[in-house]
């Protein structure tokens, strides 16, 4: 394993994440806040130990797709034990646990709180809080691919190990230019959305903030109501961002460049719109004699669908007290998730068209065993590696949702807090169900099953592989062995 190009990227990771603990202090300075002055000394050590980690090269740039998952899942982990340090040395987040819990959060866009008083945190903490679900959103190492020169040919296994979905492929020949035009893309909405919400009269403030939640899907609220206090038009306005922002960005790269019939034939993108129309109408029936008119149980409705499917997690009003079934729409909702390629979370929409698509296979091969059929998508054939990849991302993903839900339960709270509170992180969407609904928050649970619940977050966001990728006994060994084989090239190197 080639250990050396590891410890590059991280050095990279860190002096980006220095650059942009900046921000908060900038803010602190429009707001005269004290607080962001606690910024400054974490920004410098990031920037210091990245440019230790960077100072040597490697002498060889080429990296799998092994190396690629690795890097990810330590760049995150850096990421969110540097970027919790200003939320606990504030002292606005006097627990380094909860500080941490927090801003993995904010990371993976999954937007659980610890917080009861999201309103007494500074603007510059605020902020901070927003800003990492919009470096979250699309990835930090897309986002360091885009500004950074990293040579070799090898740097789409840092999206394919990054990126959410079964598949990953370059919009253009380079992989940096496919990095920018997704930062473009993503920009531009980010944009767009604030003006919009200016225009309704939302403060600057909260429209910069709301904007950066929404296109990273976070959820992270600047008000303890989160949106419930907002104006319908505001909420209309992040409610038609949210779905945006959850569909493959590859279909806005078609649109952009006047392929607006490929952009349409993306089955994924389809089923998508679809699921969210089927599922407001159900809900809306369902709650249309809770609310004073049919506007505002629309608006309810189509709000609350939009932000669980898209992993968004804001909230307009308390779903614990809707109906079974709209409750029900929306557990089902959390586990689907938005379309790869997007800045939701979930198993992803096209996950779940290729698996009933083998099923469907599977079934006209019991009646007629000697017909051939490929599986397509989009008009085109699927390989077999990728139905072989998404069949044991399920098996994968189940398996460490039960032994959540059974390290969960050992703080004894009820079933569907548990089962809602695994589902709330490991699919990055924030709010749950009772204990953990969008009136509450996860401050009650203890500091083990706050971990497991941010290994949750972490893998979900990460595909999961990446990160279990790191307690696999092989990688260890492969990365001590580099490092011997290195270090004994050196010393004969010197010797001749």
């Amino acid at each position: 394993m080639n250990s050396s190009i590891i410890r590059f990227i991280l050095g990279n990771v860190l002096k980006t994440e220095a650059v942009l603990l900046l921000l908060p202090c900038l803010i602190a300075l429009i707001y005269t806040e004290r607080e962001g002055i606690w910024y400054l000394p974490v920004a410098a050590a990031c920037f210091l130990l990245g440019l230790l980690m960077t100072r040597r090269k490697p002498a060889n740039n080429v990296f799998y797709l092994k190396e690629g998952c690795i890097t990810t899942a330590l760049s995150w982990i850096f990421l969110s034990f540097f970027g919790c340090l200003p939320f606990y040395l504030t002292g606005e987040i006097p627990s380094l646990t909860d500080a941490l819990f927090e801003t993995i959060s904010g990371f993976t866009t999954t937007g659980a709180s610890i917080l009861s008083d999201v309103e007494a945190l500074s603007h510059c903490s605020l902020f901070w809080r927003s800003f990492t679900h919009w470096v979250g959103g699309m990835g930090v190492l897309v986002f360091l691919l885009a500004i950074v020169p990293l040579s070799g040919g090898s740097n789409i296994n840092l999206m394919r190990a990054e990126s959410p979905g079964p598949s990953v492929g370059k919009l253009v020949p380079k992989v940096r230019y496919t990095a920018r035009i997704l930062y473009l893309i993503y920009l531009g909405l980010t944009i767009t959305e604030a003006i919009l919400l200016l225009i309704g009269k939302m403060p600057l403030f909260d429209a910069v903030c709301t904007s950066l939640g929404t296109a990273g899907t976070g959820g992270f609220g600047i008000k303890n109501d989160s949106f419930t206090s907002y104006s319908p038009y505001l909420q209309w306005v992040v409610t038609i961002f949210m779905i945006l922002f959850g569909i493959n960005f590859n279909a806005y790269y078609l649109i952009l460049f006047g392929k607006i019939k490929s952009a349409l034939k993306m089955e994924e993108v389809r089923y998508y719109l679809l699921i969210i129309v089927a599922s407001t109408a159900v809900i809306f029936l369902n709650i249309l004699k809770i609310y004073e008119s049919a506007f505002d149980a629309l608006t309810q409705s189509a709000f609350q669908v939009a932000s669980i499917i898209t992993t968004t997690g804001f909230s307009t009003a308390d779903f614990n007290i809707w109906n079974e079934t709209s409750k029900v729409v929306l557990v089902l909702l959390m586990f689907i998730g938005a379309c790869a390629g997007s800045t939701g979370g979930g198993i992803k929409v096209s996950r779940f068209v290729i698996l009933f698509k083998t099923v469907r296979k599977e079934f006209t091969s019991y009646i007629h065993p000697k017909s051939i059929k490929k599986i397509q998508m989009d008009e085109k054939p699927i390989e077999h590696e990728v139905v072989r990849t998404v069949n044991v991302y399920i098996i994968t993903f189940t398996v460490l949702f039960v032994l959540s839900m059974l390290l969960i339960s050992f703080d004894n709270t009820d079933l569907v807090t548990t089962f809602t509170a695994v589902a709330a992180t490991i699919n990055n969407i924030g709010p749950g169900l009772e204990m953990v609904g969008p009136t509450a928050n996860f401050s009650f649970f203890s500091p083990f099953a706050k971990y497991v619940l941010m290994f949750d977050m972490l893998a979900g966001r990460l595909e999961l592989f990446p990160l279990l990728l790191l307690f696999h006994p092989s990688i260890w060994k492969d990365l001590f062995a580099y490092k011997r084989s290195e270090h004994s090239f050196k010393k004969r190197h010197k010797s001749v």
